[in-house]
């Protein structure tokens, strides 16, 4: 937080201001203060419907706001950094859960040191996602099924990725029921049914609302210029990417994506348990396989903190072995977190 209020400073701009207000976050603070109902369209062809983004994030936001004695700007603040709090606390529970309390803070640290985390700083819906999937994909594991379920659905109400939650929680049900030698639980078909309700809910909502319930939010989605082509544009801009000269974001994107995909394959070999190899896919599969807003990729990753699950163990054995070097990896990762952060944040000026 230093590190970017210095830089933004030194650019002219306010700290909060960037951190509260930048791009997706005034969408977020408009639907929390007059509710769904704003189209706009900047050019030819495209229409930014506010229905595009999914409604805890804001009713947090509302609720907030109508509590404490802040702007709306604050509020927004004061919900992203608790919700990243509250995740890093499940993220650490997941990873001491596997493998031991060490294993679970170095993966916390990890995730806090992405890249992109300066993410999780902003009022942006992201730490609200994770805190969300962290607690439901602890919950599978330690076999809470209505918990899980009713966080999958929390999860499915925050992003259009929070599918991946549910996806998740489904994914370990059916397997569950197919070991069962006995009568399966109640709760766990409670939970199973309650996972899918909040996205499903939603996208039906917003669909109707445009008039066509099945496939109304997609085409919300289209207007934007987002849509799932299976990665066609998404390679489509790699190839423009190496052949023309462009942003310094778009290559660090392109780095994050690549080293994501790098990461599943090292978590699918570790044979990590299939709720987070199910989330952790999903996630990746609809940002590699989205057209549209490359830059924003890495962002749609940051939830995906299983991918480092890999990492955190290894850093945690080199920890034992070598603790100076672990230190080094650490600070490393710190600095390159910090600075790029800042850079996002104060010097870029195109949308994350």
């Amino acid at each position: 937080m230093a590190v970017a209020a210095g830089v933004a400073w030194t650019h002219g701009r306010h700290p909060l201001a960037l951190l509260g207000r930048s791009w997706d976050s005034l969408w977020y603070l408009r639907i929390a203060a007059h509710g769904y109902g704003c189209v706009e369209r900047p050019r030819p062809g495209v229409v930014h419907n506010d229905l595009a983004f999914f409604p805890l994030y804001p009713a947090l936001i509302r609720v907030v706001h109508l509590l404490l004695p802040v702007s709306g700007g604050a509020a927004g603040l004061v919900v992203a950094w608790s919700a990243a709090a509250v995740a890093a606390g499940g993220i650490y529970a997941v990873g001491a859960h596997l493998h031991g309390r060490a294993v679970g803070t170095a993966l916390a640290v990890l995730w806090g040191l992405l890249p992109h985390s300066v993410v999780l700083s902003m009022g942006y819906s992201e730490p609200v996602l994770t805190a969300c999937a962290a607690w439901a994909l602890y919950a599978v594991l330690a076999g809470h099924w209505v918990r899980a379920g009713a966080l999958a659905a929390l999860a499915g109400l925050a992003r259009p990725n929070g599918v991946a939650v549910a996806v998740a929680v489904l994914a370990a049900a059916a397997v569950a029921v197919g070991r069962a030698r006995a009568q399966v639980s109640h709760r766990l078909w409670t939970g199973a049914a309650l996972a899918p309700l909040g996205w499903t809910g939603y996208v039906l909502w917003a669909g109707h609302r445009t008039g066509d319930p099945l496939r109304g939010y997609l085409r919300l989605q289209r207007l934007w210029g987002s849509r799932f082509d299976f990665g066609l544009g998404a390679l489509r801009f790699v190839k423009h990417l190496l052949l023309h000269k462009e942003a310094f974001l778009f290559f660090g994107a392109l780095t994050v994506v690549a080293a994501g995909l790098l990461l599943y394959a090292l978590l699918v070999l570790d044979r990590a348990p299939l709720p987070l190899v199910a989330y952790s896919g999903v996630l990746l599969a609809l940002a590699c396989g989205g057209a549209g807003f490359f830059q924003c990729k890495p962002r749609f990753l940051l939830p995906a903190f299983p991918l480092l699950l890999p990492l955190a163990r290894a850093l945690v054995r080199t920890a034992r072995a070598r603790p100076w070097h672990a230190a080094v990896v650490a600070c490393a990762l710190a600095g390159l977190s910090f600075a790029y952060g800042a850079y996002l944040l104060a010097v870029t000026r195109t949308p994350l």
